[in-house]
């Protein structure tokens, strides 16, 4: 009778506390230590290394990312790949996977993970996109065959390190990936934020800071740059995964293979030749960043002469966010103001006008290489003689920009 009192009260204890029998806050350190693993094993390991080669990592790293990978998440190498990679070949499109753009932002973020496991039963998705991942016997023989019992292997530790409190852990664990990833990266990345870079899909920044999901926060950065191991490019923006990469490239566990690519700028050219033509094109993103600055440069210009005739600014703080925006990525809702603010401010007109003209030059593969070269000093003259100083100065920079 003693010692089944002596079982049952060990038992109960256990059940209270478990084997580390920590208090609140530990247990919750615990928890976000190893969903930060799982973060950095996806944002590391599967994207940037995987999916992406903007880096290679060493075997000590990438066997423990697998291993974590398989407890922490279930998820195969192979299927991660080949949806991500479909992602930026299919983006915004109805073959894209998860773009709230066309599938509903409520999906995306709610029902992303179903959204994953169906597109991973796609052989096709599978066979064009999941070339180049891990195939050896770990692979084939655990990993891929045995996805629900890493997870099952996890709750056991969990269940044995905190009793019945473990189970708690443990959904956590689990919801971490389909929520922060597949939801909010896949659909508010696509969705809301704000945009260093017109890229060509909808993808937005959601924080300047990249921390609670490993930098992949930064989303508009990454599609511009997809093959970049490093996600901030801005001096104020963090990524914290591309912290974790130095480490191991110190140690020698990570080798980088590619950055952003850094506009140059040298001395001002009295004209602008091939070379201003080649670091135009070359740096095409960067570019039409600075040109974003003079156009709200600009427009900042206009709202303080309206001010100073006591006129309505509605109109133009309606317009002035979608004024460097490409014709296709401008709402239909925005369109009204947006005409009727280049009605009533030619300086913004004209500097529509011009950007589009410039946007043409890498777009157009009809012209030879000297037609280009003609078109971009063209370009320039026509813009330090337009009166308007903020496209002026633009064009004198864009004079001294290096390929």
């Amino acid at each position: 009778m003693l010692a089944d009192s002596v079982v049952l009260s060990a038992a109960l204890d256990w059940l209270g506390h478990g084997l580390w029998n920590l208090s609140w806050w530990q247990v919750v350190l615990y928890v976000l230590a190893t969903t930060h693993i799982t973060i950095l094993a996806v944002t590391i390991f599967l994207h940037r290394t995987q999916a992406h080669r903007s880096m290679e990592l060493g075997a000590v790293p990438s066997h423990f990312f697998r291993f974590w990978l398989w407890i922490g998440t279930g998820m195969v190498t192979k299927e991660w790949v080949a949806i991500h990679r479909k992602h930026h070949a299919k983006c915004e499109t109805e073959d894209d996977p998860h773009s709230p753009q066309t599938r509903g932002i409520d999906t995306v973020m709610w029902r992303g993970a179903e959204l994953y496991r169906a597109e991973a039963k796609n052989a096709e998705t599978m066979k064009k996109f999941g070339h180049g991942t891990p195939d050896d016997w770990m692979e084939r023989n655990v990993y891929s065959r045995f996805g629900w019992q890493g997870v099952g292997l996890m709750l056991i530790l969990n269940l044995a390190l905190f009793g019945g409190l473990g189970l708690t852990v443990w959904a956590v664990q689990m919801l971490w990936i389909p929520f922060w990833a597949a939801g909010v990266v896949n659909g508010l990345g696509h969705f809301w934020g704000y945009r260093n870079f017109e890229a060509q899909d909808a993808s937005t920044n959601l924080s300047p800071w990249g921390v609670i999901i490993g930098g992949e926060e930064l989303h508009n950065n990454h599609h511009t740059y997809p093959t970049s191991a490093k996600f901030s490019v801005k001096k104020y923006e963090f990524d914290i995964g591309w912290g974790w990469i130095r480490a191991m490239e110190a140690i020698g566990w990570a080798k980088v293979k590619k950055v952003p690519p850094r506009l140059q700028m040298g001395a001002v050219r009295p004209v602008a030749d091939e070379k201003t033509l080649e670091a135009v094109i070359a740096n095409r993103y960067e570019v039409m960043a600075g040109y974003a600055r003079e156009m709200r440069r600009a427009c900042k210009g206009e709202i303080a002469l309206i001010k100073a005739r006591g006129g309505d600014l509605s109109v133009l703080r309606a317009a002035k966010r979608w004024l460097h925006r490409d014709d296709d990525k401008v709402p239909a809702s925005a369109r009204t103001h947006l005409v009727q603010a280049r009605q009533a401010h030619p300086v913004l007109d004209k500097m529509v006008v011009m950007r589009e003209e410039l946007r043409q030059m890498w777009l157009n593969t009809s012209q030879s290489r000297e037609q280009l070269v003609a078109e971009l000093a063209a370009w320039c003259h026509r813009a330090e003689a337009s009166g308007i100083a903020a496209l002026r100065d633009f064009s004198i920079r864009l004079r001294a920009a290096q390929a």
